[in-house]
Parts: C-alpha cells; sequence; structure tokens
C-alpha cells in the first residue's frame, strides 16, 4: 500500500475542517460525575460554500467515523468524495465508538470484540469470494487489508435497543444544532437514520442508507433484534402501535411512520453482499411507512464486484458516484 501523504494522484480539495462533541448526560459513578455516550462529530467543508444541503454520515455497528474518511487501502473514503462534489458533511462516532469514549458503569455492558472471523463473514464472506471482486485483500489474520479494516472495528453495546435510543438522542441534538441535513447511513447506523426522522422529521430532508440492517423484526446473533420492524429502538406508527409485539402483528400497510411520512430515502447496496438479498423487503418497508423509497442496486449503475464494506472497497470511488449523483439531482430539486 502506498504512503497515503505521499500518494500524488490524490485530489486535493480546498476546505475548511473541525470538530467538537453532542456532550453526553451526567450521571453519577463510584468515582464522581461523568458523561454518558457523549457523540464527537468531524466537520469539513468546501470552500467557498455551494449552498448545498449537509450531509451527516453515520457509520455501521462496532466501526467508527473513520470507516467514512479512507478505504482499506488508505485511499480518501466518501467523505473526501462528498466535499468534493460541494457537500458539507458531518462525520460521527456513535456513542460508545471510536473517538466516543465508552465505560460500562455509564452505557453498560459491552458486547463481545470484534473478531476478524467476524469481519470475515460479514465483509468478505468465502462463499462469496468468486463474485466479490472489490475485496482486493485476503481474508485471515496478518493480511494487510484485514488487518486494517478490523484494526478499526470494537465491541457494541450489549444492549441493541438502548445504543440506539442514545444514538438517536445525540443525534437529534446535533441536528437542533446544524439545521436541516440529509443522514447518510451505513449497516447498523442505518436504523439511527429511521429513529432520527421520527424525532426530527423537519430536520431530516433525506436519507441515503448504504446496507441497512434488515429486514423487519429479523435476530442479529450476538447483537439483538430488530422489534419494532427497522429499529430495536421503539418508533412512532399512526395509526399508534404502543408494543413491539403490535408492530409484528400489524398489517403491513398499517404500518405508517409519521417522521418518514414523503421523504425521500434511497436504499444502496453492492452486487456481491448478503444484504442485497433482502434490501427490496426494507424498501417495502419503509414505502408502507409512507417514506418516498427506492433502491440503487450497485451492478446496475456499471459498479459491480462489492460486498457489504462498499465504502472501502477498492472501487469505493466509482460505488460512490451514482450516490453522489443522486444527492444532487436530489439537492438541485429539494424544495
Amino acid at each position: 500500500m502506498p504512503v497515503p501523504h505521499q500518494d500524488t494522484t490524490i485530489p486535493a480539495v480546498t476546505s475548511r475542517r473541525g470538530q467538537f462533541w453532542v456532550p453526553g448526560d451526567t450521571v453519577a459513578t463510584s468515582t464522581g460525575t461523568a458523561q454518558r455516550g457523549p457523540m464527537f462529530v468531524q466537520w469539513e467543508a468546501p470552500e467557498p460554500l455551494t449552498g448545498k444541503r449537509p450531509l451527516v454520515l453515520v457509520h455501521g455497528g462496532g466501526g467508527q467515523g473513520t470507516d467514512w474518511l479512507g478505504t482499506v487501502d488508505g485511499r480518501p473514503g466518501w467523505a473526501h468524495r462528498f466535499v468534493e462534489a460541494g457537500f458539507p458533511v458531518y462525520v460521527v462516532d456513535r456513542p460508545g465508538h471510536g473517538r466516543s469514549p465508552y465505560h460500562p458503569e455509564v452505557i453498560g455492558e459491552m458486547g463481545a470484540p470484534f473478531s476478524y472471523e467476524a469481519a470475515v463473514g460479514l465483509f468478505a464472506p468465502p462463499e462469496r469470494a468468486e463474485e466479490q471482486s472489490a475485496w482486493a485483500w485476503g481474508r485471515d489474520p496478518g493480511d494487510e487489508g484485514l488487518d486494517q479494516l478490523v484494526a478499526a472495528f470494537g465491541p457494541l453495546p450489549a444492549d441493541l435497543g438502548y445504543s440506539q435510543e442514545l444514538d438517536a438522542d445525540r443525534l437529534s441534538r446535533l441536528l437542533d444544532r446544524i439545521g436541516p441535513a440529509i443522514l447518510v447511513t451505513h449497516s447498523a447506523g442505518g436504523p439511527v437514520g429511521w429513529l432520527a426522522a421520527d424525532r426530527r422529521p423537519q430536520l431530516v430532508k433525506a436519507i441515503v442508507s448504504v446496507e441497512p440492517m434488515g429486514p423487519a423484526f429479523v435476530e442479529f446473533p450476538g447483537m439483538g433484534a430488530l422489534e419494532w420492524g427497522l429499529t430495536a429502538a421503539p418508533v412512532t406508527y399512526d395509526p399508534p402501535l404502543e408494543s413491539a409485539q403490535a408492530v409484528r402483528e400489524a398489517e403491513p400497510e398499517t404500518r405508517r411512520i409519521p417522521g418518514l411520512e414523503n421523504t425521500a430515502v434511497l436504499i444502496v447496496t453492492g452486487g456481491a453482499s448478503p444484504f442485497a438479498d433482502f434490501a427490496d423487503e426494507v424498501v417495502t418497508f419503509l414505502q408502507h411507512a409512507g417514506a418516498s423509497a427506492e433502491r440503487m442496486h450497485l451492478p446496475d449503475e456499471g459498479t459491480h464486484g462489492n460486498g457489504h464494506g462498499l465504502l472501502m472497497e477498492a472501487n469505493a470511488e466509482q460505488a460512490c458516484a451514482p450516490v453522489i449523483r443522486w444527492l444532487l439531482h436530489w439537492d438541485e430539486n429539494d424544495v
């Protein structure tokens, strides 16, 4: 792999950047008062500003904001491409992930460490090796590409629903601060987008969800279940559904989520990802909820061989290009 700062093929972008925190709740601990679940935010904006809506980039489970900043082999990631296209970006580390500190006494029990086996099963399953041409690296510990991928991952909170509640609260408060924005989520960050739209419908202008968790009501071994449809945390339905069981038993067409009403949603999937197998079910659930949801399957856009980690794969720039086209078209036609 080239040393990134010595790679002169990386395009230069003139921008301003900074960082701040969405503070956590203050709680009493055995050693004094602490914060529970602060959220780190790194921002970058093109110079000069273009007037485009800001994008809030929400990483997946066990990952961190760096998932958006670079590829497995050190090239610029999707955040760079978005700024290059004229969008300000806010890259978050969800509470308890990455630069957002985790302590079990204040957030709760940790889940299991993120293992190499879990990484391979999710991002580079051997049974899809032949079709996953965009994974240009090996599948064993010691392979530099896989080592780079796994190094970024940590444990998730053991309580998936509580973790999503923290995420949604902090993301909602971020939107209160920056104003209307487009959410761009990945994998286990997907439910956070639906929850933020539920809580701040006027501030979530559109959602791009890359390979979101699903299908509805699925249980992920070792993580938890999407008991409320596409979320593990409660979401508002109308007519009201007051329990997860009521949501499960309701007729699909009646599961309306007011916060998603008429919200533009794009579901993005890779051609070699197991998440593509159920993506149409996610789109249908969102359409029943009231969203203006559609699917973008990358092979239909001429980009092939991507797995679940398409943000970080060998053709990440090509995978991002049709998403940028959708965002530019949406931004130009937003009223």
